[in-house]
This record gives structure tokens, C-alpha cells and sequence, in this order.
């Protein structure tokens, strides 16, 4: 008996076109993937990118939910201005407490030493009471230099204070408190000295002008419609304020 014999009824025969062949693999249907093979065309799995499409530029805000891309550092939300106000409310009692001890020292040292000058007594025409005047006088224009030394001292730690923290940290006392932390836009990482100080001196400027200015700074970010917001010196310094 040959199995190739056309004639033979019982040898192998060719299944008819369109009816499925026993026994031998099958093609897929026309669009559907093989099993093992994705899908391409059919949903894919939420929280990931459709096949073949690009990543998120850096800074692009994600549907203005207040969520941003930021390179090096993923998707990360933007920090509100409730916890900035926050940060910056801790930051102000860590100051004002620096302060207060730089200005009792030099007020009391400024007290004591005029209070002293009665100590020279009523004779106003004596060359001892002129003598002690002047000693007493000399004394008070010291502790007045040491005053202003004082305040001199308090700028420089309150300059030093924001602008390395945010330079070198990213964060003050403050926003370390609250979960804020201050990045490069274009890279994720800490501003540096340059942004550091860039950030820093716009509303110490602004501060010139009454306190206006630094105010108007700090208040900046309601003012961005990106939704990023990015208040005027963040964009000075190419900066955001990210929650960590």
C-alpha cells in the first residue's frame, strides 16, 4: 500500500484549504500573537509606557497632577507651598532664635555701660568726673562696635546657613523638617555654589526694597503657570523644589 498513491482513499491526504490540520502546528489567526509574545496593539499593564514609546523629557510636568520628570531622579512630585511656607516658618525661628542672643548681648552690654557713666558722680566741673566720662564713653563706642559686630556675624551665618545648605545639602533645617529638598531642574542634583548663591541673593535683594521684593519672591511660585512652581529665583538658578 503507498501512502503517496493519490488514488489510494486511505493513503496521507492534503487537509482542504480553510479547515484546520490535525496534528500539525496552526498559524495564529491574522493580529493575534502567538502565545508568549506581547501584544502589540493590545493594552498593556498600568504604570508602563505603551511599546516603542520615548520616555518623559526631563521637566516635564506629568498631566498636572504635580508630578515632574526630572533627570536623574525619576518621576518625583512637586513639593506644595504649604510645606515650603513650613520650611520656611522653621527657618525663620531657627534664625530669629541666633537672633535674639546676638541682639541681648549687644543691647546689654550697650545698657550696662551707659548705666555706668552715673558712677562718676555729680561733679560735672572735677577733672576726674571728665576723665571718667570719657573712659565711660570710649567703653560704650566699644560695645556699640561689638554690637554691629554682632549684627555683621548674624548676616554672615544667615548667608552661609541658606546658601550652603541649599548649595551643598539642598535643604535647610527647615525643609529637611517638612520633606523638601532643592534640585537642579536639568539634572537632579543639588543646586551648588553657583545656584546656591544665585538662589539666595534674589530676595536678599528684593529685601532692599522694604521687604517688598523678598516677599514678592517667596510668593513668586503662585504666580507660575507651568504648574512647576518654579518662583522667580528658581528660575534664576535653574531650580525646583521637589518632595523627597
Amino acid at each position: 500500500m503507498s501512502f503517496g498513491d493519490p488514488n489510494n482513499p486511505y493513503g496521507q491526504q492534503q487537509p482542504p484549504q480553510g479547515q484546520p490540520n490535525y496534528g500539525y502546528p496552526q498559524q495564529a489567526p491574522q493580529g493575534v500573537p502567538p502565545q508568549g509574545q506581547p501584544g502589540y496593539g493590545y493594552p498593556q499593564q498600568p504604570g508602563q509606557p505603551p511599546y516603542g514609546a520615548m520616555p518623559p523629557a526631563p521637566g516635564t510636568l506629568q498631566a498636572n497632577n504635580g508630578y515632574i520628570n526630572v533627570a536623574g531622579l525619576g518621576t518625583v512630585e512637586v513639593a506644595t507651598m504649604g510645606r515650603r511656607f513650613g520650611a520656611r516658618v522653621i527657618d525663620g525661628l531657627v534664625i530669629g532664635v541666633l537672633y535674639a542672643i546676638l541682639s541681648s548681648i549687644g543691647l546689654a552690654s550697650a545698657f550696662g555701660a551707659s548705666k555706668s557713666i552715673q558712677d562718676c558722680g555729680t561733679d560735672y566741673a572735677s577733672p576726674t568726673y571728665q576723665t571718667c566720662v570719657n573712659d565711660q564713653a570710649a567703653a560704650a563706642g566699644g560695645i556699640i562696635a561689638t554690637f554691629f559686630g554682632f549684627i555683621l556675624i548674624f548676616f554672615i551665618a544667615t548667608l552661609l546657613y541658606e546658601w550652603l545648605m541649599i548649595a551643598f545639602v539642598g535643604a535647610t533645617v527647615g525643609k529637611l523638617a517638612l520633606g523638601v529638598k532643592v534640585v537642579k531642574e536639568n539634572t537632579g542634583q543639588v543646586p551648588g555654589i553657583g545656584g546656591g548663591f544665585i538662589r539666595w541673593i534674589i530676595p536678599m535683594v528684593g529685601a532692599l526694597l522694604c521687604g517688598i521684593g523678598q516677599i514678592l519672591t517667596y510668593l513668586s511660585p503662585f504666580f507660575d503657570n507651568s504648574g512647576k512652581l518654579q518662583g522667580w529665583h528658581d528660575r534664576a538658578a535653574g531650580t525646583i523644589v521637589v518632595k523627597k
